[in-house]
């Protein structure tokens, strides 16, 4: 075998070091672009998710509402313990999957309630103040029969 031949046997047997790492560089750059595209979508789910539970329990609420003298519940618990069940259980928050959603009954007469969800960061809640929802955060999404959530 001539010298030639010799080094094409070598390098034909495998990867160099600049190769594997030019591999691994470029994966790392395609990583880093789709991360945080996928990210966009888990919020973007999570928001459709909460808006979906927020209404089905803001049906269930005005159901409460009909059947208990025009008196909406004190707690988003009661609809589970009613008689017939309302609710069989209550949806947690996506984005703060340890707590339920919140809920507040306000204003004049107690007429006025706000299910909400904390939202995007999970630090925003929603109240009833003269007769209007008032929100601690933009990224609070709610449903309530004081006014409409605009966002997000």
């Amino acid at each position: 075998m001539n010298e030639g031949e010799e080094m094409m046997n070598r390098r034909s047997k495998g990867f160099t070091l600049i190769e594997l790492l030019m591999v691994i560089m470029v994966i790392a750059i395609l990583i880093g672009i789709a991360l945080p595209r996928f990210r966009g979508l888990v919020e973007e789910g999570n928001i459709a998710k909460a808006k979906g539970e927020l209404r089905t329990l803001q049906t269930a609420v005005e159901s409460y509402y009909m059947h208990n003298s025009n008196v909406y519940p004190s707690t988003l618990t009661a609809l589970t313990s009613q008689t017939p069940q309302i609710v069989a259980s209550l949806p947690k928050d996506p984005f703060n999957g340890e707590t339920n959603y919140g809920y507040e009954v306000g204003g004049t007469n107690s007429k006025y309630y706000v299910i909400y969800s904390k939202g995007v960061g999970t630090g925003g809640t929603a109240s009833i103040s003269s007769d209007a929802v008032s929100e601690t955060s933009t990224n609070v999404i709610y449903v309530s029969n004081a006014g409409q959530d605009t966002k997000p």
